[in-house]
């Protein structure tokens, strides 16, 4: 299993307040933390619900706020979870990566709909499946899951400021729909720029140290 390093600006502030949380839900010992992952999973699905409503109903911002910040809670305690009852599991973890990029996928899905623009949740689908592609082979080349700077959590607290904005915007009548899509275009712009970067770094990163490479045949399954 690789090792977890994190550059996130936020995860420093965030992490220590990860197992007063934790003991603040008083989750029963028996609940397994592949149900925290799904219980997170369904709060994305609720996000999502606010994007696509953003820009014509004051709610909207707010089921935002309750589904982002909601899935990335999920998210921060499952693994504390399963830790503190002795239920780590490869398929546990294996979930929980998988959903992640679901639930930055719904999201930019729900934003396209608000705007009307389904050409911008392609390019948004995109990318968040391209870095989660890069985070992935780089940590098996490496034998270390990192996160960058500005990270899911960095993210993340951009969506739910968007949300309260969207939501502060609609109770004033102000242009939500102008607003929501320059916000989705900075969004993209700099993803894309950010992935490209990411990229070029990580091939240096991995042909300077990662392991020897991997020059074997495929073996052909009977």
């Amino acid at each position: 299993m690789s090792k977890r390093v994190s550059h996130s600006l936020l995860d420093p502030l965030c992490a220590p307040l990860v197992p007063k949380l934790y003991a603040l839900l008083s989750i029963p010992r028996a609940f397994p933390p592949e149900a925290i992952v799904g219980i997170g999973h369904m709060l994305a699905v609720v996000g999502a619900l606010g994007f696509a409503i953003s820009t014509g109903h004051p709610l909207g911002g707010l089921l935002i706020v309750v589904g982002v910040a909601g899935n990335h809670i999920a998210d921060m305690v499952d693994g504390t979870h399963a830790r503190a009852t002795n239920q780590c599991r490869n398929g546990g973890e294996l979930l929980d990566h998988f959903t992640d990029p679901l639930s930055f996928s719904y999201w930019m899905i729900g934003w396209g709909v608000s705007i009307d623009n389904l050409a911008f949740s392609l390019v948004g689908v995109l990318f968040i499946y391209a870095t989660a592609v890069l985070t992935n082979i780089k940590a098996k080349l490496l034998g270390e899951f990192t996160l960058a700077r500005i990270g899911p959590t960095e993210f993340k607290a951009l969506l739910c400021a968007y949300g309260i904005g969207m939501s502060v915007l609609q109770l004033m009548g102000g242009p939500s729909s102008t607003v929501a899509f320059y916000a989705f275009s900075a969004i993209l712009i700099t993803g894309v720029v950010q992935l490209v970067v990411n990229l070029v770094l990580a091939v240096r990163e991995v042909n300077r140290d990662g392991a020897e490479p991997d020059s074997s045949p495929w073996e052909i399954g009977r």
